[in-house]
């Protein structure tokens, strides 16, 4: 956690002090998000695999435009979801567990211009995160379970527009996965 703080205040120290470009983001803009996440937060250790990818859906909005100088602020919501299976033979027969997490929440992003052509941000989501499990086997007795808590992330990313309207973008930060890579599309 420390250290996602670190990266955002530096990312934002760099928004400060860098020789500013022109903000491809701007209050009015509407731009929607679609990504695949690589290398996911939410499972990890021997045992466990993938069952959906990571991926993610999320809208922005600018609302303020001029903030420490050439800071534009957007604000919007987020969906995200990814699922796992953990797996175990016994006997001659293999057991397990699947999961599937969704996280909802709302973002706040603050763009600034630190390369020509690239819409450069960092930005702060929370959220609730839905997790249910269900058990799969040979079992006498199945289960089945959710639970849910509040999530939170910091994020930096950047989009590269194509055309006026359609564009690349990618984000590292910690989420529903390390690093989302996808398509941005302004309306």
């Amino acid at each position: 956690m420390k250290k996602q703080i670190a990266l955002i205040f530096a990312f934002f120290v760099v928004f400060t002090y860098a020789n500013a470009q022109e903000n491809l983001f701007q209050k009015g803009d509407k731009v929607v998000n679609v990504g695949l996440g690589l290398g996911t937060t939410l499972y990890s250790g021997t045992g466990y695999s993938s069952t959906i990818p990571p991926v993610s859906v999320s809208a922005e909005f600018g609302v303020k435009d001029d903030l420490f100088g050439k800071a534009n602020l957007g604000v919007g919501g987020y969906l995200g979801i990814a699922g796992s299976e953990y797996k175990f033979s016994m006997l001659g027969s293999e057991y397990g567990w699947k999961y599937t997490y969704i996280i909802v929440g709302a973002r706040g992003v603050l763009h600034y211009p630190l390369v020509d052509k690239l819409d450069t941000y960092g930005g702060l989501l929370l959220g609730y995160n839905v997790v249910s499990a269900s058990e799969f086997g040979n079992v006498p007795m199945g289960f089945s379970a959710s639970a849910g808590g509040i999530a939170y992330a910091g994020f930096i990313g950047a989009r590269y527009y194509f055309t006026e309207k359609i564009g690349a973008m990618a984000e590292l930060g910690y989420g529903i996965s390390y690093l989302n890579i996808g398509l941005a599309i302004k309306l």
